[in-house]
């Protein structure tokens, strides 16, 4: 225990018991009244709780030196062992290309987010970026992100629809030869996240299978067929920790964004979207009613 540069035996010493200061809490030891070092409340805590070799070790880039450095030293001192298998250290999240700082008036909290964005569009959007890269923050790329989600929601949404009106229940021989051009998306997918969790390229595998659905999935489709391909992008998601396939009873302002939805279709005079709103609704149990107050609609 030392309270200053001049005391340590070597330069390259750091803390691990300080000395009480006037107003801070301290607990007695055999050296004086203090409190750990901040290395040492890390590993101590890491040992406690996860063993004394754990297998990742997160955290910002800025903590490599010294207090992960200083956090191996000790524990592998004190237990004999490796102290974590794998390292992972994210990149700084800037705000508009701007470092964020309380000092420049740019910080936001997750609660703060949270009142604007699901938390899913944002974990999507960090999603979109190696962890290792910095990542710039903008409402542009939230709301690129907000799209890129319901892009994948829509195409599951699709699915279930088409999967509950399917005419066949056996896969055909040429869904067969699909599934295996499907699987290959997976494969990438797995491929990306091997490559030190490359999440960026495993997001662009799923949009590529979504792309797919999109393209060979339709309402002659075997029931067998719709389900694979829809288990496939529901498990990859899932993987990512994302919730792309609702529960059954739809949220209300699910519903309402499907209506505008509808509304700007039948604008557009697509009406064959405007038609597959309303029977994707009615399969989920929400009647709707043109008034000319504008569409009302309510649950069966």
């Amino acid at each position: 225990m030392v309270s200053g540069e001049d005391q340590k035996e070597d330069p390259l010493d750091f803390v691990l018991w300080k000395p009480k200061k006037e107003g801070e809490p301290f607990w007695e030891s055999p050296w004086c009244e203090g409190r750990p070092g901040w290395h040492i409340e890390c590993s101590v805590m890491s040992k406690k709780y996860l063993g004394e070799e754990i297998d990742i070790h997160a955290g910002g880039e800025d903590l490599i030196f010294p207090h992960h450095e200083n956090e191996i030293a000790q524990s592998e001192a004190a237990n004999g062992k490796t102290f974590a298998k794998y390292w992972m250290h994210n990149g700084f999240l800037n705000i508009d290309n701007k470092k964020m700082s309380k000092s420049l008036g740019n910080f936001f909290t997750v609660r703060d987010i949270s009142e604007k964005y699901d938390l899913q569009v944002l974990r999507f959007f960090m999603l979109s970026a190696h962890y290792r890269s910095p990542l710039n923050f903008s409402a542009e790329l939230m709301e690129a992100a907000k799209n890129g989600l319901d892009r994948i929601v829509n195409c599951v949404s699709n699915l279930n629809y088409l999967l509950e009106n399917a005419q066949t229940e056996e896969l055909r021989e040429q869904e067969e030869r699909q599934l295996v051009c499907a699987q290959g998306f997976v494969q990438k997918f797995d491929e990306a996240m091997d490559d030190d969790f490359n999440t960026a390229d495993a997001v662009s595998a799923i949009f590529e299978l979504v792309k797919f659905a999109n393209t060979h999935v339709s309402e002659t489709s075997s029931a067998a067929f719709i389900r694979a391909i829809k288990d496939k992008i529901v498990e990859l998601t899932d993987i990512c920790g994302l919730a792309v396939e609702h529960s059954q009873e739809m949220l209300d302002e699910d519903i309402e964004a499907l209506i505008e939805e509808r509304q700007e279709a039948r604008k557009a005079k697509n009406f064959a979207r405007a038609d597959e709103i309303r029977d994707l609704l009615a399969g989920k149990g929400i009647i709707l009613e043109d008034t000319r107050e504008g569409v009302k609609w309510k649950r069966e």
